[in-house]
């Protein structure tokens, strides 16, 4: 996709920044910023599309999106709802250590960082241990300003940077490149497929959203996702599966149908080649996780 260029407001003597959000739902339009962007997830669920990976968060997960990644986080359905009563907060840390000096990424002792913050530009979420204690070490850095806030920073960044617990999740790197037409438009049809894909949507469908032939639709689509429509549809459909998967209380011919899927031997089909499991053997592995972790 091409996105919108997102300009993090700071103060001169901001060399870290504390955003602290609590709004209906999460910023959902597709953008970028120079800052390297520690997110945590406080309240709220949803999907994240970050580079070209989309998949579904939770309260309690934690993401690091490099400098000028692709990304955007779409609430749940029912948090756009009029009369909701839910919350997506998060608590976000901005910064972009090539500012506090030009040379100080080249220093030895921050050789483990600077790998840290190349990875970032593909996107990292964080597993295990790892990410209870940058929960706790989010909401301690909230409350520090200025010089201690900068070294409690460093401090996080390097039991990062030597950590096994953090998971890349885009596969290529992404050159943004802002039209804000462009950026409309693609969001115009994300926000399309976000709201209908548990019923019958064609590739027709999703040309009309944007005003563009299904030739050129394709096209257009493909390079701005990296993907083909069929594709982005599908994982979307999966990955709200996933979600019903561990909520239990679904039969999986009702998951399937929920998802948009009226053929579950096409659904199971789609699931086991998205998710390299079948619907039973995620539920399965994620009642093991769940139950070690408990």
């Amino acid at each position: 996709m091409k996105p919108l260029l997102f300009k993090i407001a700071k103060t001169n003597e901001e060399a870290v920044r504390i955003l602290q959000e609590d709004y209906p739902y999460f910023y959902d339009k597709w953008h970028y910023h120079v800052e390297t962007q520690i997110m945590v997830i406080v309240e709220g669920e949803g999907t994240y599309f970050i580079g070209d990976a989309i998949g579904h968060f939770k309260a309690g997960d934690i993401f690091i999106l490099g400098s000028n990644l692709p990304h955007f986080f779409r609430s749940e359905q029912q948090y756009y709802q009029g009369l909701s009563t839910l919350h997506s907060k998060n608590i976000s840390v901005l910064f972009a250590l090539e500012s506090m000096g030009e040379r100080m990424l080249d220093l030895p002792e921050f050789f483990a960082v600077r790998k840290l913050l190349e990875r970032s530009k593909r996107g990292l979420m964080l597993e295990g241990d790892m990410r209870k204690k940058m929960f706790d070490a989010a909401h301690v850095m909230a409350g520090k300003e200025g010089l201690e806030r900068i070294i409690y920073l460093f401090d996080q960044l390097h039991s990062l940077s030597i950590s096994n617990e953090l998971r890349a999740l885009s596969h290529v790197n992404f050159e943004p490149g802002p039209l804000p037409s462009d950026t409309k438009k693609i969001n115009g049809v994300i926000r399309f497929i976000m709201e209908n894909f548990s019923k019958e949507i064609t590739v027709s469908d999703a040309a009309n959203v944007a005003n563009l032939s299904i030739q050129a639709f394709c096209r257009y689509f493909k390079l701005h996702t990296r993907k083909t429509f069929s594709q982005f549809l599908n994982e979307i459909r999966i990955g709200h599966a996933c979600k019903l998967l561990i909520e239990d209380g679904y039969s999986k011919k009702e998951i399937a149908f929920q998802s948009g899927y009226d053929n579950i031997s096409y659904f199971n089909r789609q699931f086991k080649q998205i998710t390299s499991l079948t619907p039973s053997e995620y539920a399965r592995a994620h009642r093991i996780n769940h139950n070690q972790a408990s």
